[in-house]
Parts: C-alpha cells; sequence; structure tokens
C-alpha cells in the first residue's frame, strides 16, 4: 500500500508558547492594553525554560500582537493595518499574482468602499478628502507626489466607509498598486488631469450622499488606471513582482 502521509513534524515549544497566547488574544479572552503577565510567570505557566518563552514573545512582538512598555512589561495589542498588509503584500509577490488579478480586486474593493462611504461619510472626513483634493491640484507636476496623494485619497474612502474588514482587504492591494500609479504619472500626459477629475467627482457624489454615482465614477477611475497601464506599454498579465521590483527596490523598499 503507497504512503499517503508525512510524518507528523513537532512544533518547536517556543511556537507552541506563542500560539497559545495569540488563541487569547484573538479570541477575546485577552482584550487589547491588557498586560500578558510577566516573563517569569510565563515560564512557570508554560513549564518551560525563559529561552523558549522569550523566543514566543519575540515573535509576537513581530506580529504586533504583544507590546512592551518604558518598564518592559507586556501588553496585547493589535497588529497595525500597514504591518499586516506588508506581510500579506510580500505573499501576493511570492504567488507571482499578476496585474489583471489586481486590478479585479481593485475594482471590487474599492467600489464598495465608495458606495459605504457615501452612506456614511461624517462632515471631517468629508473635508480630510477635500484637502487632499487642493493638494493634489497642486502637485499635478509631480508623479511621485501625485501617487502618495492618489494612495491617501483611497485611504480616506475606505476609512469613511466604516468597515475595519474592508479596510484591512484592500491595504495589501494598494500598497502594490502604489508604484504603478508613478510610472502611469510619468508615461501620460493627462494621467494626472484625469486623477483630478476623477477624484473631484468622487468627492462631489460622496458630499451628496450618491451612492450610484460613487460607484460609477469610482468604476471609471480604476478603468482608467487599466488603461494608463496598458498604455505606458505594461501587459496585465505580467506578475506584480517585476513591476514592483522594478520601480520600488531599486530605491527603497516601501514594504
Amino acid at each position: 500500500m503507497a504512503e499517503r502521509f508525512e510524518r507528523i513534524q513537532a512544533s518547536p515549544a517556543y511556537q507552541l508558547v506563542a500560539d497559545a497566547i495569540e488563541r487569547e488574544i484573538l479570541s477575546g479572552r485577552i482584550q487589547p492594553g491588557e498586560r500578558i503577565g510577566t516573563e517569569a510567570a510565563l515560564v512557570e505557566q508554560f513549564g518551560v525554560n525563559r529561552s523558549t518563552v522569550r523566543e514566543g514573545i519575540r515573535l509576537l512582538e513581530q506580529s504586533g500582537l504583544i507590546r512592551r512598555d518604558s518598564s518592559r512589561r507586556l501588553y496585547a495589542s493589535l497588529p497595525r493595518y500597514a504591518k499586516l498588509a506588508s506581510r500579506i503584500s510580500r505573499a501576493l509577490l511570492l504567488h507571482e499574482v499578476t496585474f489583471r488579478e489586481l486590478y479585479e480586486t481593485t475594482m471590487a474593493l474599492e467600489v464598495a468602499s465608495v458606495r459605504l462611504a457615501a452612506e456614511r461619510i461624517t462632515p471631517p472626513q468629508l473635508q480630510a478628502i477635500a484637502d487632499n483634493l487642493a493638494r493634489t491640484e497642486a502637485a499635478l507636476d509631480d508623479p511621485r507626489i501625485l501617487s502618495e496623494l492618489d494612495t491617501e485619497f483611497h485611504a480616506l474612502i475606505a476609512e469613511a466607509a466604516g468597515n475595519r474588514v474592508l479596510q484591512l482587504a484592500r491595504e495589501p492591494t494598494s500598497l502594490l498598486i502604489y508604484p504603478t500609479t508613478q510610472v502611469i504619472f510619468e508615461g501620460s500626459p493627462r494621467g494626472p488631469s484625469r486623477l483630478l477629475e476623477a477624484h473631484s467627482r468622487l468627492h462631489a457624489a460622496l458630499a451628496a450622499r450618491d451612492r450610484q454615482a460613487a460607484g460609477v465614477w469610482m468604476e471609471r477611475h480604476v478603468v482608467d488606471w487599466r488603461k494608463g497601464f496598458e498604455r505606458a506599454g505594461k501587459d496585465l498579465d505580467t506578475p506584480v513582482e517585476r513591476v514592483y521590483m522594478d520601480h520600488v527596490m531599486v530605491g527603497g523598499s516601501r514594504l
């Protein structure tokens, strides 16, 4: 009879420590901001040596689930969006996802975000988007700054949507879209003005709380990104890593 299973590999003790603490935090039994306990207390509770506990804690600190205060005491925490998004973005690169996949996902997430934002946006959030528009208009000749403002604009909409799952879901793709916008602005004289028009229309739709118009203009905006990408001589079926490495890693990684 052919063998179907591989031998079971036992997890190292420090990983078991990290997993046990992580389960307590993610289940809500330990709340963000609540003390975890001292290293000595954890050594006693888990019945392992101090180096094992320290290594487990190190893993949790790296993932953002544990933080230390100035006195080195341990507290439960929640990982920041950027830290989670960065790790997922790396995973997308490793899986050689294509720009077509990135485009399809961006379309779904950005349209969903702006439709919710049209219903939920607050006056301060609307003003933040207006401020972004003013800075965008002043930066039309600077592709780098324009790309950063574009990223900020979409992040503001996601925040206004009031859905943390959507915020978390869109961050990894946003990090990978960023370097392509600068490529588009550098290669398309009309790219910056088209961006400003789309953002202005989206701001108007949000101010009017017009869910339908907001969705329509976001769809057009994302399609315009795709067309600009192709006009820049790029292939949608190219793995994201190639353009990412060419235009980001050379000047210093953003991830």
